[in-house]
Order: C-alpha cells, then structure tokens, then sequence
C-alpha cells in the first residue's frame, strides 16, 4: 500500500554532533526548510550557551522557532508540537519539506505521538514534591515513581527532578498514572511521512572532545557574561526551565558561590557529557531511525542516500 503523506526529515543527534552544519548543508542541496528542536534556543538572549546558529549560519538557512520566547516564560513538549505542526503546515503547503533539527528528544517524541490529556499544574502539590526533594532527595522520589508506575521509571532519569515531580503530581492530582493517562489516548496517525536520522560519531572519545572544546568555545565567546546579564535582569531565577539547560545552570551557580573556571568547566563538561549519554539512549530506542557516523565517510551523502531510498 502507497504511502501518500508528505515527506518530513527528523535529523536527531547528541550535543556537539554536528547537527546544526548538516542541517545547513541539507537546506542548501535539498528543497527543505528547517525547523529547531531544541528547548535552549526557543529562548531570547541565550545564544552562546545553547550554541544557537550564528547571524552568518542563519542567514544561509532560517531556523523556524528560535527566539521565540523571553527566558521568563515557560516552553514545554506540548506547546513546541502545536508549534512545530504549525510551521509544518505551511512549509508542507509550500511545497517545500519540512527538516526538524536538534537534540530535545521529548520535543520529537510529542510531536509523533501527540500529547496526553494530563490534569494541570497544581502549585500545592509541587509545593509538597519539593519538600519531598528537600528531605529524602530525588531518589526517594524515584522510588515512589518505581512502585506506582514502573513504566514511567524506567523512562525517567532519577536525576531528572521536572519529569519525576510532573509524574507523581499527576498521579497525585488525578489518581491515574502517566502511563495509564497515555494509554487511553487514541492513536493518531502522524500526518507527515517521516524520515528519521540520528548522527553521532562511532568514537565516544570523540564525541567527548568535542564537546569540551565546544564549551572552552563558549567561555571564550562570552558565556559567563552572558548569564551574568541574564541574571542582571532581576526577574529570572534558577528554578526556571531556561534557566536549568545544561551550561546556564552550571554558570548561574560559579556566579553565586564565586568559584573557579577550572571548576566550572568540569562541572558543566562532565553534566554535558551526560546529556550526550541521555539523548544516544533515546537514540538507541528510535524506532526505524537512520543512523550516520559523522566520524567516518560523508555524512551528508549519507543522509542524502537515505532520502533518495525513502522516497522511491
């Protein structure tokens, strides 16, 4: 049976892959525009820590939602889906296909399988949850996630405290879990043929490297100042999700306590490498996906092989 949707490109990787040149290169050889999923660069005024593309990268190939929320407000996986969708639409109705890139593995997996039906934001009850956090530490609250929804444990990272505290307040407010909430979701058919690529060099050591010289980058380009004046506003607060992406958070607490670069780049290289692990393992459990070692050959033959195959 012929599959008649039109096609759409998902170009996925760890951070530091390579994700944002690729992209460049595919808008420039195939009729694609491109789509950032990334929850860092959907916000204003944090360009040199989530490595938004430059004004010279941008104006080669437009990135659809960047810069499109102030560091104040929230973005979630259900607000980047009617985004995303939207943009989709009109690239699609253009004529033109659709190229989603970056490395917020949620953003993907909403986007394909909707969103549930899950009871709203319930101050009081995360009020409690972070009490919780403060007297028995993220542990005890994976623990209680174990028991009441295994599923969702294994899917949440124990030291992931906005995932775990979103899951046991829903449990909390509607007595269903996440998993069960998901369940009762009809299943509905991505509208878009969808490609799926994942690039990642085959040497972790590699990968590794690039990402502490990726970081030594940042510091040089002015990330420290960077946060500095985001904190000099006045209205933002470590608590806030712009504010907990990998390196801002890392930043904001050398700027409280007044510690060491040396320090400093440990600590946010060791988080960022952790990160990458985070996001192969999504990768890993990528239904059909394409994978490309940037380490060897070419990579955008590569890709560009694999669109030719999944159209014909």
């Amino acid at each position: 049976m012929s599959d008649d949707r039109p096609l759409a490109i998902l170009l996925m990787g760890p951070t530091a892959a390579g994700k944002t040149d690729l992209a460049i290169e595919l808008h420039e050889r195939l009729d694609c525009e491109l789509i950032s999923m990334d929850s860092a660069m959907v916000y204003r005024g944090m360009d040199i820590g989530s490595a938004k593309p430059s004004p010279r990268e941008l104006a080669r190939a437009p990135h659809r939602l960047i810069d499109i929320r102030d560091p104040a407000e929230s973005y979630s996986a259900a607000s980047f889906r009617e985004d995303a969708l939207r943009e989709m639409r009109q690239i699609t109705a253009a004529g033109r296909v659709p190229l989603l890139v970056g490395g917020t593995m949620m953003y993907a997996k909403r986007l394909i399988e909707g969103v549930a039906n899950l009871p709203s934001a319930d101050p009081a009850i995360r009020a409690e949850l972070a009490r919780e956090v403060e007297r028995g530490g993220l542990v005890a609250l994976h623990d209680e996630l174990s028991r009441i929804d295994p599923e969702a444990a294994r899917r949440i990272h124990p030291n992931d405290p906005q995932r775990l505290m979103r899951a046991l307040e829903v449990f909390r407010a509607s007595g269903l879990t996440l998993t069960e909430l998901w369940h009762r979701q009809r299943p509905e058919t991505f509208p878009w043929k969808l490609l799926s690529i994942g690039i990642a060099p085959s040497d972790r050591g590699l990968l590794h490297a690039r990402i502490a010289d990726r970081f030594d980058a940042m510091l040089t380009a002015g990330l420290i100042e960077e946060v500095a004046a985001l904190r000099a506003r006045g209205d933002l607060h470590p608590g806030l999700p712009s504010m907990k992406s990998v390196g801002y958070r890392q930043v904001w607490e050398y700027l409280d306590a007044s510690g060491d670069r040396a320090h400093l780049r440990h600590r946010t290289v060791v988080a960022t490498r952790q990160l990458a692990k985070r996001q192969l393992t999504w990768l890993r459990n990528w239904p059909e996906l394409r994978w490309v070692d940037t380490q060897c050959g070419d990579a955008l033959g590569d890709v560009l092989k694999f669109v030719r195959e999944f159209g014909s």
